[in-house]
């Protein structure tokens, strides 16, 4: 486990702004609670809180990965409109203690769903 630093800043804010997420013309996640994360270079990423997305509409994944950040993620797959958009969310689960504000919230790869911030 490695900390946030200054070689590596992570920083979590509140998003004052509505968060959608889509696939084609179906919502997936509409929320006016994601936090905005921003690690070291790493362009922003909106987490949602999974009680504001149609978990539905996912499928857990055989997928894994591990941040020495924030710890082992686990993925989801979006099935909507007759599609299936593979390994498409992540999710912390049981994130390391220093980023524990993004358990139970779920992120999205922006090049297999849209994000959208709505004023």
């Amino acid at each position: 486990m490695k900390l946030p630093g200054p070689d590596h800043p992570i920083t979590i804010t509140a998003n004052p702004k509505r968060v959608r997420v889509t696939a084609g013309s179906v919502v997936i996640a509409d929320s006016t609670h994601a936090l905005t994360l921003k690690e070291a270079r790493y362009p922003p990423v909106q987490y949602v809180p999974r009680s504001d997305a149609n978990m539905a509409l996912l499928k857990r994944s055989d997928r894994t990965t591990h941040c020495p950040y924030k710890g082992d993620a686990s993925y989801y797959s979006v099935v909507a409109d007759g599609k299936m958009l593979e390994n498409s969310i992540w999710t912390y689960e049981t994130p390391f203690p220093a980023m524990a504000e993004i358990s139970g919230h779920l992120a999205f790869y922006p090049d297999k769903v849209k994000i959208e911030e709505v004023a």
